[in-house]
């Protein structure tokens, strides 16, 4: 197994504050891994460590096997959470000149900024100035900024913020032609939703310690599934009486259930047949975001 991103044991401290605990990942290529948890949760700063742009107080990070070095530059790129491009420069001349510093030819940098441009359908953006786009263009040309010089690893902090759902889906889609393309990303988010959908493996932290980690499909398998939605043809009364239902929620489409216990969803089941005609009937296995507030929930003083 390659691990072209190793993060072993890493601390840092500002004063008296932890900033990160122990941290620990291993990063495949042709992985897309979620760094998860709320703000101040110590996502940015193993970030900006992994780039090299701090240095740990403990701890080793190695990319492709080896210490910091001045490869990273070109083997590396970076999309922060804030936006860091000029607003009264052309997008063309900032892009350029950002790829040379990390050893392109203007030239090959030329042609890769049009072929981005093209594929985000934002060619004229070329001659434009950041301070004529909205906010979700800005954050199109800032990604480009941060793959143009086609890296091998990629840190992603806070990809999607501030986009609307056309531009997060087409981000997405983006995202993951990199991983196919053999890429290393590391992705964090506080968005539970993105990181189910794009991630294979995941460390979530919480204030600055990681309180899980590993595959997600096994993490999501550990725990219980305590969620049962159920559409019938008509009303159903008594659900709520039922061994082991703690709550029942009737909407628009039907029921949704919290069950104390596995054996419950067969009751629902069974007493729902009995009652009505079934059109759906499912056992639900929980959300990260259901998993992330009951793990945060335990560790809150």
């Amino acid at each position: 197994m390659t691990y072209p991103l190793v993060v072993e044991q890493v601390s840092k401290q500002y004063g008296d504050k932890t900033a990160v605990n122990r941290i620990g990942l291993r990063v495949k290529q042709g992985e897309i891994y979620g760094l998860l948890g709320a703000n101040g949760a110590g996502k940015t700063t193993t970030m900006r460590m992994v780039l090299g742009l701090i240095y740990p107080d403990e701890g080793n990070i190695r990319w492709n096997g080896q210490g910091y070095r001045e490869e990273l530059r070109s083997l590396m790129g970076y999309l922060p959470e804030e936006r860091g491009l000029y607003p009264k420069v052309k997008i063309s001349e900032q892009i350029l000149y950002l790829a040379e510093l990390r050893g392109m030819k203007r030239r090959e940098a030329d042609r890769s900024l049009k072929m981005w441009l093209e594929q985000f359908e934002v060619p004229d953006y070329y001659n434009r100035k950041v301070e004529e786009l909205s906010k979700g263009n800005q954050q199109k040309i800032q990604f480009i900024a941060a793959v143009i010089h086609n890296p091998e690893i990629l840190i992603l902090d806070e990809a999607f913020s501030g986009l609307d759902p056309v531009n997060v889906e087409l981000l997405k889609k983006t995202v993951k032609s990199l991983r196919d393309e053999g890429r290393t990303i590391l992705f964090s988010s506080h968005r539970m939703e993105h990181v189910e959908e794009l991630c294979e493996n995941i460390c979530m932290l919480h204030r600055s310690n990681t309180i899980l980690q590993g595959n997600l499909k096994e993490i999501k398998a550990s725990f219980p599934k305590e969620r049962v939605v159920l559409e019938t043809t008509t009303n159903i009364n008594g659900l709520e009486r039922l061994e082991g239902v703690t709550s029942v929620n009737q909407g628009l489409h039907g029921y949704e259930l919290r069950i104390a216990q596995p054996e419950s969803a067969q009751r629902i089941l069974q007493y729902a047949m009995e009652h009505s005609t079934v059109q759906r009937f499912q056992v639900m296995e929980p959300t990260l975001n259901e998993i992330f507030i009951q793990k945060v929930g335990s560790q809150h003083e």
